[in-house]
């Protein structure tokens, strides 16, 4: 019982803090994100909801190129450390943390240390396009317009794939996961016309019922399209 409530509290922070990137996107990407989620709030379950939302966290920041407040700054500071991936994590977890970092990188200058290694992304040309579809979603705060990652090379050289991925998630009502191929799709170069991707983007996004997590996804992949974010 305790860790269902604990897990249903994980889930609340998630969404607030998603709240905000998705209304801070909205503004273009340039309208400040509110803090009030994180203020005098460096609890567990707030470092664990950072750590699930990763670099997405700073995606405003990095897209206006201003830097957070200090005590949001701190945060994710201190979730990435928390949270870092074993030397076996899985590839998601890997390349999550390493978007993290590189986010860190890009808005805080005082960062310092090594840029990180890129994990490895054998899985990139063996998946399946179902998998690869889950794998692309789960690490959609990697697709940053500017950002060169092997991931998004990988991504781009799979679009078809991807695109396939978007229509099959829409079907099955996954939400989240068509939001997030949804996201690499409006960053990739060769996406069918066919596809719809604008449409279908407004569909994923009144289909969801204002879940937070796929509306950032959503808000993100628009700023894409429409030359905002670039």
């Amino acid at each position: 019982m305790e860790q269902s409530g604990t897990s249903t509290l994980l889930q609340g922070v998630v969404q607030d803090l998603a709240s905000g990137v998705a209304s801070a996107l909205r503004g273009g990407g340039h309208a400040p994100l509110p803090g009030e989620a994180l203020n005098d709030r460096a609890d567990g379950v707030t470092l664990a909801a950072v750590r699930v939302l990763g670099a997405d966290l700073l995606l405003p920041y990095v897209l206006s190129g201003t830097a957070p407040p200090a005590h949001e700054l701190a945060t994710v500071h201190t979730a990435a450390q928390a949270f870092a991936p074993r030397p076996d994590a899985a590839p998601a977890v890997a390349w999550s943390h390493w978007g993290m970092m590189r986010a860190l990188r890009r808005v805080d200058p005082a960062f310092g240390g090594p840029a990180p290694a890129e994990p490895g992304t054998d899985w990139l040309s063996r998946e399946p396009w179902q998998g690869l579809t889950h794998r692309l979603a789960v690490l959609a705060p990697l697709a940053v317009p500017g950002e060169d990652s092997a991931v998004s090379r990988g991504a781009q050289e799979r679009v078809v794939d991807l695109s396939r991925g978007f229509v099959r998630a829409v079907r099955r009502r996954d939400w989240r996961q068509a939001a997030g191929a949804g996201r690499w799709l409006a960053l990739l170069e060769g996406v069918p016309e066919t596809l719809g991707l604008d449409a279908g983007l407004d569909f994923v996004e009144l289909m969801a019922d204002g879940d937070a997590c796929v509306a950032l996804q959503v808000g993100a992949a628009r700023l894409m399209l429409t030359g905002v974010a670039a």
